[in-house]
């Protein structure tokens, strides 16, 4: 009997998984490593990079902190999917102490902490934005563009246009377009909803525009979306209308150009106003005083829609307004209802004239909406085939 049983336990311990009872204690399996923090740029760094920002890996294990600052600031990121790697959202400031903590568990020893500081390095040379389009806190029509001007050539455009952001209280889908080396034009695939805010914010600080030109400050405006006002202008039936959220609010006759020649004729197509004047001054294009077809006059109550010298404005050739094309390639209006469109119009409002042969280009004044939203798309730096950014590459 008492053979049996340790033929039993032998068969037992041959058939078992290894056990610190029944095993030799040797296993081909490495114990898991301990959790180790990583943090880039390193710390005790003198002249850190400031465009590619703050990343801190956790290794062996996932974090589960991770606070930094820069003069008592935090510094806004996102941890990823996987709950290894933070990742600051913006550039870093140039010349700016930085502060972190980041902390990692794992199942292989106890949490791993790190803390440290750097400090990033000075630019040689700044760049930021010149001007921009809207107006801090000025109301606008419902197909408004945003325009940045920067005050030197971007090189890398990806990275200046990862820096832009814009938020809206009613969301809507828009993109960015280079218009040469230092615009930037933002466009939403629809009109914006009306009646809402909207704030942009140029993160430039530490971003590289250019070889040794990086940002040194945020840009921050914010603008209003007003109400919903567009109209229709047909230059064959010589009428205007004019809708607001959607209701009709003014029907007025107009004389368009006269089609002689190219300035002369009114272009078709979606134009946008862009400023207004009362009164403003109109010189014949490409004429001298005293040719034929010279003109230098003060025009009441003109609201600019292109670059090519377009206004609706008022003129008092009411025999015309209705029935015949006779301007210089203006949509002319009777005083009192051009007064009124003036007085209601806001930069941004959509004006679609008919009825030419001549067509309005994409980029002749405001001229945005002529591209449909698949061309308009591929003006974008981060929709084109070098979609990286030259700090990165």
């Amino acid at each position: 009997m008492r053979r049996a049983a340790v033929i039993s336990l032998v068969i037992l311990c041959l058939t078992a998984p290894l056990t610190a009872g029944c095993g030799s204690g040797n296993s081909d399996t490495p114990p898991p490593a301990a959790p180790a923090v990583r943090v880039k740029p390193a710390f005790d760094t003198k002249r850190a990079r400031t465009d590619r920002g703050l990343v801190v890996r956790a290794r062996g294990g996932r974090l589960g902190e991770v606070r930094a600052h820069a003069a008592g600031v935090p510094v806004p990121g996102r941890l990823d999917a996987s709950g290894t790697v933070w990742r600051s959202d913006w550039a870093l400031k140039p010349g700016a102490e930085y502060t972190v903590t980041a902390r990692a568990a794992g199942p292989g020893g106890p949490p791993a902490v790190a803390r440290g500081r750097f400090r990033t390095r000075v630019p040689g040379h700044a760049f930021g934005v010149a001007s921009a389009v809207p107006l801090p806190g000025e109301t606008v029509g419902v197909g408004m563009p945003i325009i940045l001007d920067f005050d030197t050539p971007v090189r890398d455009r990806v990275a200046v246009e990862r820096s832009l952001q814009v938020t809206s209280e009613v969301p809507v889908e828009g993109a960015w377009r280079w218009i040469g080396d230092t615009r930037a034009v933002y466009r939403t695939r629809t009109h914006w909803a009306p009646r809402q805010r909207v704030t942009v914010t140029a993160h430039l600080s530490g971003v590289r525009a250019a070889p040794g030109v990086y940002g040194t400050a945020d840009r921050t405006f914010m603008f209003t979306v007003g109400r919903d006002q567009s109209s229709v202008v047909d230059a064959r039936t010589h009428q205007m209308v004019v809708t607001r959220d959607g209701a009709v609010v003014r029907r007025m006759a107009i004389s368009a150009g006269m089609g002689t020649t190219r300035e002369y004729t009114t272009t078709s197509g979606v134009h946008l106003t862009m400023d207004k004047g009362d009164p403003v001054r109109m010189v014949s294009p490409g004429r001298e005083k005293g040719e034929p077809g010279y003109y230098d006059k003060l025009i009441d109550h003109a609201v600019r829609i292109s670059d090519s010298g377009e206004y609706v404005h008022a003129l008092n050739n009411v025999w015309a307004q209705g029935r015949a094309n006779v301007s210089h390639g203006c949509i002319n209006a009777r005083p009192d209802q051009a007064a009124w469109f003036y007085a209601s119009s806001r930069r941004g409002d959509p004006v679609t004239i008919t009825g030419t042969d001549r067509e309005l280009e994409w980029d002749n004044g405001w001229g945005f909406w002529q591209l449909p939203w698949e061309e308009w798309l591929l003006g974008s730096a981060l929709n084109g085939p070098a979609a990286t950014p030259l700090s990165q590459r």
